[in-house]
C-alpha cells in the first residue's frame, strides 16, 4: 500500500513538473534563445519581446525582418529637439518604396481629369439652371468664382492613391492640402450621401441612436474640393458618460484630427488627410446651400447663436443641435477620396463587429477560439488581410473607437488592398478607460506584422515617445490643442498594453508563429503540408 502511494506521489510531482517544462520554462527559453545575444532599449521595464535581426538596412520588399531599433545617435540619446522630426527621419520612416507597376495606382491621370471636367460643367449648367430659376421666383443667388486646378493639391492627393496607401511618407501635396483646407472658400453646403440616406430609409431596428448625434455636412470649395464637416459636439475636458452605449456616443470633431495625426504617426496611411476649421455656419453653411431641408433646419437660439440640427424621421430635437459663437463653430474637415463612380469602394462587415442592440452578444465575444474559424474563411485565409484586421485593432485600441462595424477597399486593389479607416470620430471618448475588447482580434489570433511591431516598439522609447510625437504633430492644427493630456497620457498607456499582449503570445506560441514577416502567405499553418517558397510582396 505505502509502495503504491509512492508511485502516485511521485506521478503527480512528475505531471506536475512536465507542465511546468512545457508552458513556462520552455517558453522562455524558447524566447531567451531568440534575443540572447540583442539588447533594446525601446522595451517598457515590464514589456520584452523578441530583438530584430541586426542587418544592414534593406530594401521594403524584406526590411520587416531585418531591421535594428537601437540605431540611434548621439544626438538622439541627448533627447533634444523635435522627436516628430526624428521620428520621421527614422529608417523606419525612410524605407525605399517600390515602383510602382501597371494597375498599381488608384487613378490615371487623363481618368481623372476627364472625370472632373465632366463634373465641372454638370456643375456649371446647374448653377445656371438656379440661378435662373431664383430669377423667376425674384430670388437674388450669391454666385462664387469657381476654377478648376488640374494642380490642385486635392487632386494631387486623388492622384497618389496607390495600393499599399492614401499617400506616400514623403508626398508633398498631403502637408499642401491640409494648409488649403484651412482657408479654402466654401461655395455650397449639403448633407453628405449617407446622411441622406438616414433621413429617408432609416431602419431603426439595425441602429440604435438618438437623431442628430450623426450629424455632418458635405462642403464645396472654390477648386472643386469637396471635405466632409463634422461640428463640435463635446468639449475636450468631457468624458463619455459611463451609461452610454458605444453605438450613442457623440461624435467628436477633434477624435478625426487626432486619428489622422496618429494614423501618420503609426505610418499606416490609410485615413484621409483631416485638420480643424472654424466655420461660419451661416455665412459658409446657410447661406450658400441650396438644399432647402438645409435651411430649414437653422435657427436663433436664445443666446442669438446661430443653430443647426439633423433633420430625421424619428426622434429629431432643437436639443441635438449645434450652435456656433454666434456664428463661428469648430468643426473637423476630412478630405474626401474619389468619387465611387471612377474609384469604387466594397463595405465589408468586420468579422469582430458588434451587437448594435441593448442586449446579445458576439460570437466573439463569448468564443476564444473564434480566430480559428476566421482563419479558414475567405478572404481572411490568405494574403494580409486578417494582418490588416490586427493593425486596424491596434489603432481603434490607441484611439478607444469601439464602433467599427464594417472597413472599406478599393475594389481595384482586390484581396490584398489596404484597408480604409474611415470615421474616426466617436474615439478618444474615454482617456480613464481601456476597452481590452478592442483588441480582441490580436489577442484572439495572436498574429502581428513585424512592420507593425517594430514601430510600436520604437514608440514605447522615450526618444519616440507616442504621447509626445502626437502632442507635437497636433500642435500644427488651427485648433490646438486638440487632445488634453490624460487623453495623449493615454496613448502611451493603451501602445505598452498593446506590446504586453504581444509578449503574452510570443510566450505562448514563440515569435515565429506570433510575429508574422509582412509578406503574402496563409494564415493557415498546415503540419504536414510541404515548405515551399513563397514570393515576398511589400507591407501595406
Amino acid at each position: 500500500m505505502m509502495r503504491r502511494d509512492r508511485l502516485v506521489i511521485a506521478a503527480t510531482l512528475t505531471a506536475i513538473f512536465s507542465a511546468d517544462l512545457y508552458f513556462v520554462l520552455i517558453p522562455k527559453l524558447r524566447t531567451f534563445s531568440h534575443g540572447s545575444g540583442q539588447s533594446c532599449s525601446c522595451q517598457h521595464s515590464n514589456v520584452s519581446l523578441p530583438g530584430q535581426q541586426g542587418l544592414a538596412l534593406p530594401m521594403l520588399s524584406n526590411w520587416t525582418s531585418s531591421l535594428p531599433l537601437d540605431s540611434t545617435t548621439n544626438k538622439e540619446e541627448e533627447d533634444v529637439g523635435s522627436k516628430l522630426e526624428r521620428l520621421f527621419a527614422h529608417p523606419l520612416y525612410n524605407i525605399q518604396a517600390p515602383a510602382l507597376e501597371t494597375g498599381e495606382k488608384l487613378l490615371e491621370v487623363e481618368q481623372l481629369m476627364d472625370y472632373y471636367q465632366k463634373k465641372v460643367s454638370r456643375w456649371e449648367r446647374h448653377m445656371k439652371i438656379y440661378s435662373e430659376a431664383a430669377a423667376i421666383v425674384n430670388v437674388s443667388v450669391t454666385t462664387h468664382e469657381v476654377t478648376f486646378d488640374p494642380e490642385a493639391s486635392w487632386v494631387k492627393f486623388h492622384l497618389g492613391i496607390n495600393r499599399y496607401a492614401l499617400y506616400s511618407r514623403d508626398d508633398p501635396s498631403i502637408p499642401q492640402l491640409l494648409q488649403d483646407m484651412k482657408s479654402m472658400k466654401v461655395i455650397n453646403a449639403d448633407y453628405t450621401q449617407d446622411e441622406k440616406a438616414l433621413k429617408g430609409a432609416c431602419d431603426c431596428t439595425q441602429v440604435v441612436k438618438p437623431s442628430g448625434h450623426h450629424l455632418k455636412l458635405a462642403l464645396k470649395m472654390h477648386n472643386f474640393a469637396k471635405v466632409m464637416f463634422k461640428p463640435m459636439r463635446q468639449q475636450r475636458q468631457e468624458e463619455t458618460p459611463e451609461d452610454f452605449f458605444y453605438f450613442v456616443d457623440f461624435q467628436r470633431h477633434n477624435a478625426e484630427i487626432a486619428a489622422f495625426h496618429l494614423d501618420r504617426v503609426l505610418d499606416f496611411r490609410r485615413v484621409p488627410p483631416v485638420v480643424g476649421r472654424l466655420v461660419n455656419v451661416t455665412g459658409e453653411v446657410l447661406h450658400v446651400t441650396q438644399n432647402e431641408d438645409l435651411r430649414t433646419v437653422f435657427f436663433t437660439s436664445p443666446a442669438n447663436n446661430t443653430c443647426f440640427f439633423a433633420k430625421c424621421l424619428y426622434v429629431c430635437k432643437t436639443e441635438y443641435a449645434v450652435c456656433g459663437g454666434p456664428d463661428l463653430l469648430e468643426g473637423s474637415l476630412s478630405a474626401y477620396l474619389p468619387g465611387l463612380s471612377i474609384a469604387p469602394r466594397l463595405s465589408i462587415p468586420n468579422p469582430w463587429i458588434r451587437s448594435y442592440t441593448f442586449t446579445g452578444q458576439e460570437e466573439w465575444e463569448v468564443n476564444p477560439f473564434y480566430c480559428d474559424t476566421i482563419k479558414q474563411m475567405y478572404p481572411y485565409n490568405t494574403g494580409n488581410r486578417l494582418l490588416n484586421i490586427i493593425d486596424m485593432a491596434i489603432f481603434d485600441f490607441l484611439i478607444g473607437n469601439m464602433d467599427r462595424h464594417h472597413y472599406e477597399i478599393f475594389t481595384k486593389f482586390g484581396d490584398e488592398g489596404f484597408l480604409l479607416h474611415l470615421d474616426n470620430a466617436r474615439g478618444f471618448g474615454k482617456h480613464s478607460h481601456d476597452e481590452m475588447s478592442i483588441l480582441a482580434p490580436l489577442t484572439q489570433c495572436c498574429m502581428i506584422k513585424r512592420s507593425t511591431l517594430v514601430r510600436l516598439q520604437l514608440l514605447s522609447r522615450p526618444h519616440f515617445r507616442l504621447s509626445d510625437v502626437m502632442r507635437e504633430s497636433l500642435e500644427r492644427d488651427p485648433l490646438r490643442p486638440v487632445l488634453t493630456d490624460p487623453h495623449l497620457l493615454a496613448l502611451d498607456r493603451r501602445l505598452h498594453k498593446v506590446l504586453r499582449a504581444v509578449q503574452r503570445c510570443v510566450r505562448r506560441l514563440g515569435d515565429d508563429q506570433v510575429i508574422t514577416t509582412d509578406f503574402i502567405k496563409s494564415t493557415i499553418r498546415p503540419h504536414t503540408a510541404p515548405q515551399t517558397t513563397t514570393q515576398i510582396k511589400p507591407a501595406r
